[in-house]
Parts: structure tokens; C-alpha cells; sequence
């Protein structure tokens, strides 16, 4: 398996018209590198230098045995990573019994005429082999991953065999993304499950799975995936780049790699899309985006990024069209009620109160009569409380978070009004916003809406209505300011074809969207044949009722 900067340059020798490498992307962790160890022909001195460097590992085990009752070797593996049936019945069984007829056995120079390791790697041992080296590194970091390795005396090499073990979860639903009309498998902590599961919904040979090792220490696989013949090479390159440069002792999940790879590190907004969902992930990928995995996290990273994606939902494409528009105008309406309605609450209270009805306003006055602070100071404690609570019910034990959530509302929402903290009416503002933001898929997304909330509330009771159009306005530019891979972040609503709006704002007929997403600038943009509607159905029974009046009337 070879490390990110290896894949990158085998990409860029693949695809030569590729920009060149940057300064930054050959340097890396240069400092590090040394004249690799070597391991030695005496199988003493070797298991010497491992138990040495492994004097602390408690799990490691060195079995000794001798092959045809002659050659000295060992087996070193972790009993904590390896399956210790599959040791014995695949390795140290096969090893014991005779490789060679009795005649053959007589001869005493045999061993030396031969090579042990082909003739055990090919003939002998059941296990599956992994790799033969004589660099001590090498072997060293397939014994951590949970090989076990075979040194044969005479030999200054070894050869490694993948009897690794870990226990593991079962598929289950996703925790952060709930399914309402979809597959209900999720990814889990191991990546080759994770892998398989992709595999399983792209049953093509176009589907290509890079993988490497990131982190200096924990050396965690992680795997690319994308769909050659679409995904962009220039979005695969710049990817891989951006894994190249990554030099850190320890990627313990894949959100770590996202804080590395980002665009705009210091922005509320994310810039890559985490999720759970292998369906997801497979739609993503025949869109023509790429997608991260790394071993030990149950979640992939789908690249690039854009706004409206963090509003929508696998399950959009499941349900009928006009079921999935309604479903995202919702949502929309839901995120942007979320984000200005209280800090337009404090501007049209402080500043502008003939903008009300005169009933509704004389009711919002009496209610606010007894309390002693202003709209804006008023909406950010209740907003806190809230951002407190809500915080409060994530890390507690779920079934104590539920009764919590709901218990604390009601009793902090009435001892507030009751003890003339806050008035009725900016209860039920606070407790409207905070269930428009439930709306939101993401939940990264939905932070970053919730964080812009409280600068907008200091802006509208600050400056009133022109503050929360200031605001709005901060907020806009930044967006068209980021971007995803190269993607502006915008691009998707902001597109002139009409194909780039039929899968944004609303969610057209599967019929009309015959081409990806142009933004992408993808190698086959087409993903539907020309003429293949549902009117061919409608024609295709009109024939067969044709028929069948016909059969009838003769």
C-alpha cells in the first residue's frame, strides 16, 4: 500500500496535463526520512531488535518452531489484533507438518537449495499472504496492523500474513441522518466494511478506490473514491495534493482530515460534506464528486461541497417530485426563519413599532410591561438558555436527554415569563427558531446557522432594520467569497443553465435532470439516455389496450 505522496505523483504521471506540484507538496515530513533498517540473516539478532523496540507491547507474542524439524524460525503477532485459531490451523500447522517426501527429507543440504519462503508462501501456508520485505520498518508496521510475521533463520528478510481480527460493530441505521424513505445501512468504524458498501451499489470497474496511510503514528488507512470516466482529474488531483501535505502524528477520524483539506478554515460554513449514509455517498460519487474514508471513522467526507446541498436530503430523490420541491421550500423557509426572525423581532420592537398591526402591538407591549431589559439583551439570554439546553440534552444519556429537552422548555419557559425575565411573546419567537433550525439535514450546517443568529440579534438591536440588512448583506458576500475545490459555494443557485436550477431550490422530475452538474465540469456529463421519459410507459399500455380491444372485438 502506498502513501498519499506515491499516489499523487502515480495520478500525475497517469494524467500528465496536470498542474505541477507545489514547493509545499514534495516537502512534507522530508526531515524524518532516514536510510531504512535492514533486517539480518541470524534469526536471533532480528527477534532481539523486535522485542527491544516492543519491550512495552504486553500483547506481542513470539512463537519459535522449526520447519521440517530443522530450520529454525519464529511467529511474531499481537494476540490483542490477530485470529489466534487461524495462527494455528493456517500458519503453524501447515509449517510442522513434512514439506517433502522421506527420501527427500534425508537430504541434508535440502533446506539449503531451496527458497523457504516461496515454498512456504506457495505450497505451505493456508493463510493470506500480505507482503515479503527486509526493510525492519516495514515489517514492524504490518505487526502493529495486526499481521503476523514469519522469520526464518538464514534469512535477513520476512514475510507477513494478514490474520488480523477486530471486533466490530453491525450495520446499523445512521445516528445523525435519519432515514425516512431509503436504505437503512450506515457506515461503521471499519473501512473495508464501509468500502464494501459502496461496492455493493457501484457494481462497475470504473469505480477506483485509492488508498494510503495518513498520521505519522497511527498511520490510518484512507481511501479515495471516485468514478473514472466522470469525476473531474483535476478535482482527484487536487484532492490527493491536499493529502499529500497533511503531516500530523494521528488521524483518529475523518474529521480531522477535513480541518486540513478545507478552503476557508476560519468560515462558520462548512466546505465539505460529512456523512453516514453509503447511499448518499454513491449518488454523490455518480454525480462526479469524490469521496474520503479513513479506517476507525463512520463517516465520509464527499467533495466538493455547496450550499444548497447542506438543505437537501437522499431521500428527496426517493419520494415523487412535487412531494420532494415542497419538502425543500420548507426547509428553506425553515432555515431562513431561523437565522433572521429573532434578530427581525428586535428591530421591528426597538426601532420600527408602527411596522406591527396596532392590536398586535399593544399586545406585545403589555406583555413586555414588567420586564426590565431590553429586546435585544432579552432575545440573546433566552437564545443562550437555549443554546445551553440543547447542548445539555446531546451529552446526556439519551434516555434521560428526551424528559430533559422537554421538562426544561416548559418549566424555564413559565418560571421566565412568571418571573418577569422575558415576555410571552419572545418565548414563542425563541422556541419558533429553534425548531426552524431542527429543519436543517446537516448538522454542521445548522450550527453555522445558529452562530450567525447572535451577531444578527447585536445588529438589529444596534441599527434596527438597516443592522439586520447590513448583516444579511456580510453574510451573502462571505458566501460568494468561498469556495469548494475550486467550486464557488454559491454556484449551484447562482447558475445561468437551467439544468443547474432543477436540482437546487426544487427538485425536478428525474426526466428533466439528464445531465450532472456543470459545475463539476465532469468527463460524461450525461447520465440519462435522450428520449427515455415516463411518457414511453404511457405509450407502452396504450399499445397493449390497443391490442387487447383488438383480440376482443375479433
Amino acid at each position: 500500500m502506498l502513501d498519499w505522496k506515491a499516489n499523487y505523483e502515480a495520478f500525475k504521471k497517469k494524467h500528465p496535463s496536470q498542474p505541477s506540484e507545489s514547493p509545499s507538496a514534495s516537502e512534507g515530513s522530508s526531515g524524518r526520512e532516514s536510510k531504512p533498517r535492514q533486517l539480518v540473516a541470524s534469526l536471533e539478532d532480528n527477534l532481539q531488535s523486535f522485542q527491544n523496540q516492543m519491550s512495552n507491547v504486553t500483547d506481542l507474542v513470539v512463537r519459535r518452531l522449526k520447519i521440517m524439524g530443522k530450520r529454525s524460525s519464529a511467529l511474531l503477532f499481537l494476540t490483542s489484533l490477530t485470529d489466534q485459531r487461524l495462527i494455528q490451523e493456517g500458519i503453524v500447522a501447515p509449517l510442522q507438518a513434512p514439506f517433502v517426501s522421506p527420501e527427500q527429507m534425508k537430504d541434508e543440504d535440502l533446506l539449503d537449495r531451496v527458497d523457504l519462503f516461496n515454498l512456504v508462501c506457495q505450497e505451505r501456508v493456508h493463510a493470506n499472504l500480505g507482503q515479503r520485505s527486509s526493510e525492519w520498518s516495514v515489517l514492524m508496521d504490518l505487526l502493529m496492523k495486526g499481521q503476523t510475521l514469519l522469520l526464518i533463520d538464514g534469512y535477513g528478510e520476512g514475510v507477513s500474513f494478514d490474520t488480523r481480527k477486530v471486533e466490530k460493530r453491525g450495520i446499523e441505521q445512521p445516528q445523525t441522518e435519519q432515514v425516512i424513505r431509503g436504505s437503512r445501512d450506515g457506515f461503521i468504524e471499519q473501512l473495508e466494511t464501509n468500502l464494501s458498501l459502496i461496492r455493493y451499489r457501484l457494481q462497475t470497474a470504473d469505480l477506483v478506490i485509492e488508498t494510503g496511510e495518513l498520521g505519522a503514528r497511527t498511520k490510518s488507512k484512507t481511501a479515495v473514491c471516485y468514478i473514472d470516466g466522470i469525476a473531474n482529474p483535476e478535482l482527484v488531483s487536487e484532492v490527493m495534493r491536499r493529502l499529500s501535505i497533511i503531516d500530523i502524528d494521528g488521524i483518529i477520524d475523518a474529521g480531522y482530515i477535513e480541518q486540513f483539506i478545507e478552503d476557508q478554515p476560519i468560515s462558520p460554513f462548512p466546505q465539505i460534506q460529512n456523512t453516514e449514509r453509503a447511499d448518499k455517498t454513491v449518488a454523490s460519487l455518480l454525480e462526479g464528486r469524490v469521496a474520503i474514508l479513513v479506517d476507525g471513522s463512520s463517516f465520509a467526507l464527499i467533495v466538493p461541497a455547496l450550499f444548497d446541498q447542506f438543505f437537501q436530503t437522499i431521500d428527496d430523490y426517493s419520494e415523487r417530485f412535487l412531494i420532494a420541491s415542497l419538502l425543500r421550500f420548507v426547509r428553506l423557509i425553515a432555515l431562513l426563519f431561523s437565522v433572521f426572525f429573532p434578530s427581525l423581532y428586535v428591530s421591528v420592537i426597538s426601532y420600527n413599532p408602527e411596522l406591527m398591526p396596532t392590536d398586535f402591538a399593544v399586545a406585545i407591549a403589555g406583555g413586555r410591561a414588567g420586564v426590565p431589559f431590553p429586546a435585544m439583551l432579552e432575545v440573546l439570554i433566552m437564545e443562550a438558555s437555549m443554546e445551553i439546553l440543547r447542548e445539555a440534552t446531546i451529552r446526556l444519556p439519551q434516555m434521560i436527554g428526551g424528559a430533559l429537552s422537554i421538562v426544561g422548555v416548559l418549566v424555564i419557559g413559565q418560571a421566565a415569563v412568571s418571573a418577569g425575565l422575558s415576555s410571552p411573546i419572545t418565548v414563542v419567537i425563541v422556541a419558533l427558531t429553534t425548531i426552524g433550525s431542527f429543519a436543517t439535514p446537516a448538522y454542521n450546517a445548522a450550527i453555522a446557522m445558529r452562530m450567525l443568529r447572535f451577531p444578527l440579534i447585536i445588529m438589529a438591536g444596534l441599527f434596527g432594520l438597516y443592522g439586520v440588512v447590513l448583516g444579511s448583506l456580510f453574510i451573502i458576500n462571505h458566501m460568494l467569497y468561498l469556495d469548494s475545490f475550486g467550486v464557488p459555494f454559491l454556484q449551484s443557485i447562482l447558475a445561468k443553465k437551467r439544468a443547474g436550477f432543477m436540482d437546487t431550490l426544487i427538485r425536478a422530475p428525474l426526466w428533466w435532470m439528464g445531465k450532472r452538474p456543470s459545475y463539476l465540469h465532469t468527463l460524461d456529463d450525461t447520465r440519462r439516455a435522450e428520449g427515455t421519459f415516463y411518457a414511453n410507459v404511457d405509450k407502452i399500455y396504450y399499445q397493449e389496450d390497443n391490442a387487447d380491444a383488438e383480440n376482443t372485438e375479433n
